[in-house]
């Protein structure tokens, strides 16, 4: 229950004069539009970005001697979007749910609906949120767990995502999880097994903190160890070294107060320590 999402047979350049007159207009980064009997979405060029966010971040990850948390370039503007819709089209290729992309101008492109025009296709971030917050904790462990193979399925494909946070991972109506959100990407800057270690990193760092509103953290320790001990040794060994070295983050407080945050740094802290994988010596 893979592959890419199939769109009605319009003609290419139907596509390409829909885009070039809508981008005269569109002033949001992202907007959604009909197209005959398709939902379609426009993403258009920002402004450049800047350096200095990704000069500190480096000196951060050489600082904790983790080069899997350096930055990986995103300069936006044109260039971020040639880079999402050539990523895009490589993990179509690869068989992996996302967006088609359909046109494209050096500043923007026209993509499909992923899913069926009118319904959602809720993200993984926004379905746990909901049923923690409407009384359903246990449907957040499945979901959790939902994230996990559709992150596994990408790297048995031979890639990686650019940011596997649970908010860019989208459940279709036909309940296959799709991809979303590629402005950069980290292997032009990482080798492959930094950048499915940091997938694992930034999912759990994103999904944890669901598990632990939800009461169900001691719950997922048993599947997650189970699931990262079914990646590759190198990928195991560089989440490991990670773990080790962001030792520091258990001493973070556990109070509301601080904020969410923190408490989702926390919650990550804790899922990850259980892991199974140890730094090889």
């Amino acid at each position: 229950m893979s592959g890419a999402v199939r769109t009605a047979p319009i003609a290419s350049t139907r596509y390409d004069d829909f885009l070039r007159e809508r981008l005269r207009e569109q002033t949001e980064p992202v907007q959604h539009y009909r197209l005959d009997d398709q939902q379609v979405w426009i993403k258009r060029a920002g402004v450049p970005h800047a350096r200095w966010p990704f000069w500190l971040l480096g000196l951060l990850a050489r600082a904790v001697r983790l080069p899997l948390l350096a930055p990986v370039p995103n300069p936006g503007g044109r260039a971020s979007i040639d880079t999402e819709a050539r990523r895009l089209r490589d993990l179509a290729l690869r068989g992996l749910r996302v967006p088609p992309v359909l046109a494209q101008q050096p500043d923007g492109f026209l993509m499909g609906h992923l899913g069926t025009a009118g319904q959602p296709t809720p993200s993984l971030a926004e379905e746990m949120n909901e049923n923690v917050r409407d009384g359903r904790p246990q449907a957040v462990l499945p979901l959790f767990r939902h994230g996990l193979d559709a992150i596994a399925r990408v790297h048995r494909a031979g890639t990686c995502l650019s940011q596997a946070f649970a908010r860019n991972l989208v459940r279709c109506p036909d309940g296959v999880v799709g991809y979303v959100d590629f402005e950069d990407d980290p292997q032009a800057a990482l080798p492959l097994a930094q950048c499915q270690a940091r997938d694992i990193l930034c999912y759990a760092h994103s999904a944890a903190v669901y598990l632990l509103e939800a009461g169900a953290l001691d719950a997922a320790r048993a599947p997650w160890a189970a699931w990262l001990a079914q990646q590759p040794p190198s990928v195991q060994a560089l989440v490991a070294q990670a773990i080790r070295r962001m030792g520091w983050l258990r001493r973070l407080p556990t109070d509301r107060r601080w904020g969410r945050d923190l408490q989702r740094a926390r919650a990550a802290w804790s899922l990850l320590a259980e892991g199974p994988a140890r730094e090889n010596p």
